[in-house]
């Protein structure tokens, strides 16, 4: 199955959202050292590295990437989109391989190729994106019962996640706070748990409920078969077990730690003694 003009262009710009974002996370880290080798450390409450010229390229060249994602999504749907996000986490792996010198271990390369592969199939497979020609036609669509329902069911949710779920569990599981998140599209400070878990759980369940919004809204795929929904969601799955595998293993180049001596994939690892910085 080929790609559409339409998807082509959304694909290009989402190609090139990953790597602007992929690549400011390397270059603000090159700044912070920089500024951290000669004034206090970010992490220290230092603030030299507002002065370095790297952390503002690398904050500009985020701000480019935001833009080419934003654009990617008026020309190519949400399922073709989304997930093309976690590029960028490739892109940032590979660079900080050969610029950082942080050692990629061959399962963070596995995870890559599983991205690779993914995002792949979804790019091939992926529905056309419905021709929108009017504000009227979006508020037609989001008032429409099935979407009422979907957004009634997020807010319950989210309430019930924020008043009953946080007083009692938001210290010790990690899906009470990026659950809410996730069903409210943006991200909170969310300094309680293991960034390396956190990551992968928030791209997670934010691309799986962004894809099911705009399924549930624009009903993308009912111009494809059963066959292609399923390639897509097969190719889906393919990129967050990449995703997962990447973030689970991004230190294991750099430690000689025992493999009992791994931390939880779910638990609250901020209780433990920390490692010396690098």
């Amino acid at each position: 199955m080929g790609i559409s003009r339409d998807n082509f262009h959304g694909l290009v710009l989402a190609v090139s959202s990953s790597i602007f974002i992929g690549s400011s996370f390397i270059v603000k880290k090159k700044g912070l050292k920089k500024a951290g080798d000669t004034g206090t450390r970010a992490g220290e409450g230092g603030y030299s590295y507002l002065y370095e010229p790297w952390w503002w390229a690398g904050m500009v060249t985020m701000i480019l990437g935001e833009v080419a994602n934003f654009a990617a999504y008026a020309f190519a749907p949400a399922i073709l989109v989304t997930p093309l996000g976690a590029l960028s986490i490739i892109f940032s792996a590979v660079l900080a391989h050969f610029i950082l010198k942080e050692k990629l271990h061959i399962f963070g390369v596995l995870g890559c190729v599983l991205c690779v592969v993914g995002s792949t199939t979804i790019v091939l497979h992926a529905p056309q994106e419905r021709n929108i020609v009017s504000v009227r036609e979006v508020w037609h669509l989001a008032t429409e019962p099935g979407f009422l329902v979907y957004a009634a069911l997020a807010v319950i949710a989210v309430s019930a996640l924020i008043f009953y779920a946080v007083p009692r569990y938001g210290q010790t599981h990690l899906i009470v706070y990026v659950g809410i998140c996730s069903l409210m599209g943006s991200l909170t400070a969310l300094d309680t748990f293991n960034t390396a878990v956190i990551s992968p759980v928030y791209y997670v369940m934010f691309t799986s409920f962004t894809i099911l919004a705009s399924m549930i809204m624009f009903k993308d795929w009912d111009s494809q078969n059963a066959s292609q929904i399923a390639t897509e969601l097969c190719g889906f799955i393919t990129i967050l077990s990449g995703t997962f595998l990447l973030h689970r293993t991004k230190d294991m180049g750099n430690t000689t730690s025992k493999p009992d001596e791994e931390a939880p994939v779910f638990g609250n690892t901020n209780n433990r003694t920390p490692e010396t910085a690098t």
